[in-house]
């Protein structure tokens, strides 16, 4: 089992993570660049900072309050519509319940009535599922793979599958879209755009990418040709479906038919059809919700993990799922090897990183998951003191996101650390990694930003040829792109397969994590 004892000492303050080669991470001052036999290698990727000053969040909205406009009062029917359309049933028997319009005494009283029994189920909801007392922000801060969603100036980012571009979601609910082969920065800006969770480019496609927002999914369709900084918000379609807000992950299928949607306060998880705008609901009661959502690379199995001590893994094809419960806490975040037979994932409360290994079923086995009983733990993240010429440096604690890179070889996750401990942060621990013949995880070292930097969110590169590509942002608002140089195994990757339409499937529950 690998741990952080093992790891070489971080980087001195003052230098940076430059690159990697030979199995080491090479620092040196934020000015250095690569060297020259290196530098036709990487692609010519914008290093960008963004500073927080220029962009203000959107103000809070209490659940009370009014627009301060005056509108002309709709019929009743066109009022319950909208009530059930923004908040469900509960906001239509409100909304009935309320009505003003002359002989509905009877539909009014029994509006109250209905109305104070989905109040009192929704209080003891609230009682064994804690996160729905929060308000929609908090949940998505909670649940967000940026390690500070709220505070932090860029709250989402996504590579897009097969060029060099990528989308970043900013602090004031804009995206821009970064090209390396063009000068032109589309912002995208949409009324419905709001408290940005995910984002998600469609896999061969050029540019169709999925916003998760408070209330919505948005599917942009971009055209790659165009020259225009303002896309129309008419090029982005909604998908909605009452009580699945807010949005907090997406996952494309890797052939591109469908995508995934999942919120904390919806049991079910949407498969859309994205051209007809429809979905099928996969609905599994318990777990109280879904909280983040991984399609494996192969396209066989999802992972869905929940805000309670439980997560599941749907296979694709006939939509069945297995289940198993955690010991401690929610699963925090997951990633997929290439070839879709391992799952790494990490556990609120616990610093180490499980592994599931999962098995490829044939014929009449066909429709099963074909997960292993148990995890097994495959690092451990504890705090541990380096004692450098710089003094102590103490790095270790819970896993905040963790993402593997597309040749199977590189590990990179993000560790919270202690702030309750002097000298505990934030850092980014690589980890060199092989699944075949046998899983290994080998230390490789940490990645260190400019002074007083922490990071929030990580990326790989998914098509860089010379090794690995990772992108790093960090609080103060830079983005930052690391090459690792090293030669693949060429290890089979799984090739992306057509999901059909799913049903409901039955689930089998698993037995509790052992300690291996």
């Amino acid at each position: 089992m690998c741990s952080l004892g093992l790891f070489p000492p971080p980087p001195p303050p003052g230098d940076v993570t430059l690159y990697e080669l030979n199995n080491v991470l090479v620092c040196g001052r934020l000015s250095e660049q690569l060297p020259l036999a290196f530098q036709r290698q990487v692609p010519d990727l914008p290093v960008l900072t963004l500073p927080k000053e220029p962009l203000k969040a959107h103000g809070r909205l209490e659940p009370s309050a009014r627009s301060p406009f005056i509108h002309h009062r709709e019929s009743l029917w066109k009022r319950c519509l909208s009530a059930w359309r923004d908040a469900g049933l509960c906001g239509l028997l409100r909304e009935l319940a309320s009505a003003e319009e002359e002989g509905l005494q009877w539909l009014r009283t029994g509006s109250s009535h209905a109305l104070a029994v989905c109040r009192w189920l929704s209080s003891l909801h609230g009682s064994l599922f804690p996160h729905l007392s929060l308000t929609s922000e908090d949940m998505i801060a909670a649940f967000s793979q940026a390690v500070d969603w709220a505070g932090c100036t860029i709250r989402a980012f996504a590579w897009h599958p097969h060029t060099n571009k990528f989308a970043v979601a900013l602090l004031d609910d804009s995206i821009r879209v970064y090209n390396s082969n063009s000068a032109t920065v589309p912002s995208l800006k949409h009324r419905l755009q709001r408290n940005v969770a995910a984002m998600a480019w469609k896999p061969l496609c050029a540019s169709i990418l999925a916003v998760a927002c408070q209330s919505c999914v948005l599917v942009w369709h971009l055209d790659p040709t165009s020259l225009s900084t303002r896309p129309s918000s008419g090029c982005a379609q909604v998908l909605s479906c009452p009580g699945h807000s807010p949005v907090t992950s997406l996952a494309w299928a890797p052939s591109g038919e469908r995508l995934l949607s999942a919120s904390p306060v919806d049991t079910a998880m949407l498969v859309w059809d994205v051209s007809t705008e429809t979905c099928v609901q996969l609905q599994w009661f318990g777990g109280g919700g879904v909280t983040y959502l991984a399609w494996s690379p192969d396209g066989s199995k999802v992972l869905a993990a929940t805000p309670s001590a439980v997560f599941r893994v749907w296979e694709a094809q006939m939509w069945t799922c297995e289940r198993w419960p955690t010991i401690r806490g929610r699963c925090q975040t997951g990633c997929w090897s290439p070839d879709g037979s391992r799952l790494l994932f990490t556990v609120l409360g616990e610093s180490v990183i499980y592994s599931l290994s999962f098995s490829e079923y044939r014929g009449e086995m066909q429709g099963q998951v074909g997960g292993s009983k148990t995890a097994s733990i495959v690092a451990d993240l504890s705090q541990t003191t380096f004692e450098t010429l710089y003094g102590e440096e103490r790095i270790g604690g819970e896993v905040h996101s963790m993402v593997w890179d597309p040749t199977g070889e590189r590990l990179a996750v993000i560790i919270r650390g202690h702030p309750e401990c002097a000298g505990s942060q934030p850092a980014v621990a690589v980890f060199r990694t092989r699944n075949s013949p046998v899983f290994e995880l080998l230390p490789c070292g940490f990645v260190r930003g400019e002074r007083g930097a922490q990071p929030q969110l990580i990326s790989f590169h998914p098509c860089f040829p010379q090794g690995a590509l990772l992108t790093v942002c960090w609080s103060s608002g830079r983005i930052s792109h690391i090459p690792f140089f090293f030669v693949s195994a060429l290890e089979p990757r799984g090739s992306p397969r057509g999901s059909p339409a799913p049903v409901l499937g039955s689930v089998r529950e698993q037995p509790l994590f052992s300690e291996l």
